[in-house]
């Protein structure tokens, strides 16, 4: 073992020795290391804290000395490493690197480091160590060089006034940065000042502020400002100071009051929605809050509610107004009885007193008031037509100025038709020519007239008064037939009807429904022609026999439902055409042109050109078929000479199976020519007259494009040949016999997989399924 270090302290003598372990080299006798071998030994290196008081003046200051016996003197060099040595802050701590002195170079702070942990080293000259590194650690004393502070310069705190003795309103704190575990960081709380009367008072270990005495009057003194002081060494170190401001909330403590007994006011009459005055009151709470907020209330002399009073939410005082209008002639004075009181109520503790009432005299000025018709609008009904100088109703208005003696004239203020005139002073109203229906001045059957009223009074009032006249429905036109011309079919049952209509001038209920009849001065009509009602303004004529082609005239006579019903005979023009089949005319140009005078040039001339665009377009549509054909004609299959009903079944034959004896001869089809009959065929009646004899056989469509075309004129070509049946018959296309013993087909594909498939029973299906039994059977 190595011979022990010493270590010598200013501060702190030195605590500890021990052993370290042998280096390597060492010149030591054998005998003590045998000698020293059993003893326990030390911890080397370990240095008890050093103390240091922060703010030390005396720089530098000797902290330490470290010494080893290791080596002669001035053999050891000594070093130290960490937080004010070589890291920051630099340049705190140095050493004398030969005596091992260790040296405080600048003031210490403990509020910003309150201990420094050092390592320090022992060294021979070459460099080579001699001990392990051990720790030195310095521990900042503190002063009290710190001041305490408040967390802000100004607190702020409400409380109700009267509160009881005892009541907290807020806490004051504040922070010393000394350490907190001496009493250079204990703080006590005072109040320096806070007026004469003393009505808080504060814990001087907590802060917290409390009323001390009751009498808190917010009408008195509303803001309290208090001096608060903080100061260490519990009270007898350094101090500081802030504010504490305490705000006393209002309560309603004192009750509103008017400022007079007595107000009066005036108002004109027939005023509505004004106001009439004021009435003023004081309060002493808290303008503002719901304890200053006054409530009015009339109590007497308005049994009508004619008045009503509000608060001003600004100034707080009454404000009376009218709510219905005033009549000086029926009262002209108001005398009214009105309180006051806080919207919230009054606090317990408040002193009790009685409601606060005052008097409103309200006088009523007479003015001059417009005349008034007591009816408005009048409504009269005259009738339609009436003469000239006919006298409808007598329009007056009345003035309720009954103490003054004015006189009304009337005039006409708005009269758009110009049909009435009024008598100025009467207030007659005569018609000033006939009234007519219709008119782009009736607004549904009315006609809205105004008349002006004006007294006589300085300034003049005049008001206005509506007069609606209903222009009363006459039934003086007969229904009209419209259209007064038509076009049908000539055959009975085949689209032989036409749809009749018509139209009456006069309004419901002087119009529909319409009865239209043959005209009873010719009977002979009746065996031709029939009316059926349709509805309320329509009917169908129908044709009851079978009628040549040509133009008819009949005539009708139709009626309308008034009172009394007006009627008038009226003819029809009927065109009668040629019958389509589906009963439609045939020619529909000529039975236009033959339809009479229905048929106006204009109109007549658009038929005619639609037909020539119609005629057209047939034409571009003919060139397009015929372009086709010849592109069949030079198609692939242009050398093929086979019937195009042998074409269809060449594809193949399956007939009804090998035991069908009575299904189709297929030769039929595939030589007509041996089987046709030496008779001419019978011709369809349904067929066109134009309609010759079946065209040759035609060539198949040389591209799929053409697979349309084909089809269609093959179709063409059916309906035109008058040797087959007719389009409504019944066909045949085809007899497979009266049944089979072969399956069904749908079996072969009951299977998606070959190998669950059986073949073997295609062989019993007959001679023409042998070659698929050969295929795929086993």
């Amino acid at each position: 073992m190595g011979p022990p270090l010493l270590l010598a302290c200013l501060l702190a003598p030195l605590c500890a020795r021990g052993a370290s372990p042998a280096q390597p080299g060492a010149a030591a006798p054998q005998a003590w290391r045998q000698q020293e071998a059993p003893r326990r030994v030390k911890r080397a290196w370990v240095i008890p804290p050093i103390s240091v008081s922060e703010n030390h003046k005396r720089i530098p200051h000797l902290l330490v000395q470290i010494k080893s016996d290791k080596q002669q003197p001035g053999g050891v060099i000594y070093s130290i490493k960490g937080p004010g040595v070589d890291e920051e802050p630099l340049g705190i701590f140095s050493i004398d690197k030969f005596s091992g002195k260790v040296f405080l170079n600048a003031m210490l702070d403990r509020e910003e480091n309150d201990r420094y942990r050092l390592r320090a080293f022992a060294l021979d000259l070459g460099g080579v160590t001699l001990e392990d590194p051990t720790d030195l650690e310095i521990i900042v004393v503190d002063q009290n060089d710190n001041r305490p502070l408040f967390r802000q310069d100004v607190f702020t705190g409400r409380v109700v006034e009267g509160a009881e003795p005892g009541t907290c309103v807020m806490t004051v704190d504040a922070t010393d940065a000394d350490d907190p575990d001496t009493d250079n960081a204990a703080l006590r709380y005072s109040i320096l000042e806070q007026g004469a009367a003393a009505m808080f008072s504060i814990n001087a270990t907590t802060g917290e502020i409390c009323t001390a005495r009751p009498g808190l009057d917010r009408e008195t003194m509303g803001v309290y400002n208090l001096t608060v002081q903080a100061a260490d060494m519990s009270g007898d170190g350094l101090t500081t100071t802030a504010m504490a401001v305490i705000y006393l909330e209002d309560i309603n403590d004192n009750p509103p009051e008017f400022t007079k007994e007595e107000f009066s006011m005036e108002v004109e009459e027939q005023a509505a929605g004004v106001d009439v005055g004021k009435v003023f009151v004081h309060d002493k709470d808290l303008a503002g809050s719901p304890s200053w907020l006054a409530k009015f209330t009339i109590l007497e002399g308005d049994p009508e509610g004619v008045f009503a009073i509000r608060t001003d939410p600004h100034t707080n005082d009454g404000v009376l107004s009218v709510v219905k209008p005033l009549d000086h002639e029926v009262r002209d004075r108001f005398e009214l009885t009105v309180s006051v009181q806080n919207e919230r109520p009054l606090e317990p503790s408040a002193p009790a007193s009685p409601r606060a009432l005052a008097t409103v005299r309200v006088r009523v000025r007479d003015v001059n008031e417009a005349p008034v018709f007591r009816e408005n609008p009048r409504r009269i009904s005259v009738l339609e037509g009436t003469p000239p100088g006919t006298a409808i109703t007598t329009y007056t208005a009345s003035d309720p100025d009954t103490h003054q003696i004015q006189t009304l004239s009337y005039a006409l203020l708005y009269d758009p038709a110009d049909w009435l005139q009024l008598d100025p002073h009467a207030g007659t109203v005569r018609t000033k020519r006939e009234l007519l229906h219709p008119s782009a001045f009736l607004q549904g059957g009315w006609y809205i007239a105004l008349v002006l009223a004006r007294d006589d009074a300085e300034p003049p009032l005049s008001a206005t008064g509506t007069l609606s006249i209903e222009i009363v429905e006459v039934n003086d036109h007969a229904p009209q037939l419209q259209p007064p011309a038509g076009v049908l079919c000539g055959r009975p049952g085949r689209g032989g009807t036409l749809l009749l209509g018509a139209t009456d001038d006069d309004r419901p209920p002087h119009g529909a429904p319409f009865h239209f009849q043959l005209s009873p001065q010719h009977p002979q009509l009746a065996r031709n022609w029939s009316i059926a009602r349709f509805n309320v303004t329509h009917a169908v004529l129908a044709v009851l026999a079978e009628l040549p082609e040509g133009p008819y005239s009949l005539p009708l006579l139709l009626r309308d439902s008034g009172t009394p019903p007006r009627e008038q005979q009226q003819l029809l023009n009927v065109s009668v055409c040629h019958c389509g089949r589906d009963g439609t005319c045939l020619d529909g140009v000529l039975a236009a042109a033959t339809a009479g005078a229905g048929i106006t040039l204009g109109a007549l001339m658009i038929i005619l050109g639609s037909t020539i665009l119609l005629l057209v377009l047939a034409g571009l549509g003919a060139a397009r078929v015929r372009g086709r054909r010849r592109a069949l004609r030079k198609g692939l299959l242009q050398c093929s000479r086979d019937d195009m009903r042998d074409n269809i079944l060449n594809y193949d034959e399956q007939g009804g199976g090998e035991e069908d004896q009575d299904a189709y001869d297929i030769n039929q089809l595939r030589h007509p020519e041996l089987f046709s009959p030496r008779t001419k065929p019978p011709l369809r009646r349904d067929a066109p007259l134009r309609s010759g004899t079946p065209l040759a056989p035609r060539k198949l469509p040389s591209s799929p494009s053409d697979i349309e075309d084909f089809i269609n004129e093959g179709l063409e070509a059916a309906d035109s040949d008058p040797s087959v049946p007719p389009y409504d018959t019944a066909l045949i296309y085809d007899y497979e016999g009266s049944g089979s013993v072969a399956s069904p087909l749908s079996s072969i594909v009951s299977s998606l997989t070959d190998e669950d498939q059986d073949y073997d029973y295609l062989s019993e299906w007959g001679p023409r399924f042998r070659r698929l039994a050969d295929l795929y059977g086993h």
